[in-house]
């Protein structure tokens, strides 16, 4: 086991997944819910949002779908003007992540289908196309420059089944709901 990772996958249930939609007024056939902080007394320093670990929760949902896998929702690193996404609702679509790397390195990942809100580290919000993807993480890193990862051992089970789901559910797009 990683010190990057918790002991055991997210124990959220699927009323209380329901209530988050509810809450932010999302009723998308395909969501995907990211939940901060979730191992926040468990992970890290107690009390604090952690970077560098997964210690974050990201539910998939659907009619027909609810796995939760373990993530991050934060960027790796403190650095200046580093982006973090905002909570909120967000527009995701099945895209290539890591197209200014050399071909063998791009995969396919969840990518921007519309604007998202950052907050820059000392340097405040900003609305726009960042390229803010969610997508595998490392094993000795979260691989994270802002961007919401799944560590890379639950990454196949969690990009086949929201693909699955899009194709089940004949949509192009899911939504993201960030929540603290």
């Amino acid at each position: 086991m990683s010190a990057l990772l918790p002991p055991a996958r997210p124990k959220i249930d699927r009323p209380t997944v329901e209530q988050i939609l509810r809450a932010h007024k999302t009723s998308a056939t395909v969501a995907i819910i990211g939940r901060r902080g979730y191992y926040r007394d468990s992970m890290g320093q107690p009390g604090r949002n952690d970077r560098g670990i997964y210690d974050d929760a990201l539910i998939v949902v659907s009619p027909t779908a609810f796995v939760t896998f373990n993530g991050n929702t934060d960027p790796s690193v403190h650095r200046k003007a580093i982006a973090t996404l905002k909570p909120g609702v967000w527009s995701y679509k099945l895209g290539i992540h890591g197209l200014s790397k050399p071909k063998d390195q791009q995969y396919r990942a969840l990518v921007q289908a519309a604007p998202v809100t950052v907050i820059r580290d000392q340097a405040g919000e900003e609305t726009g196309w960042f390229g803010i993807n969610i997508h595998r993480g490392g094993r000795t890193t979260t691989s994270s420059l802002g961007c919401q990862t799944i560590p890379p051992d639950q990454w196949p089970a969690f990009i086949a089944l929201v693909e699955a789901e899009m194709k089940r559910h004949q949509v192009k797009e899911v939504k993201y709901v960030l929540v603290d």
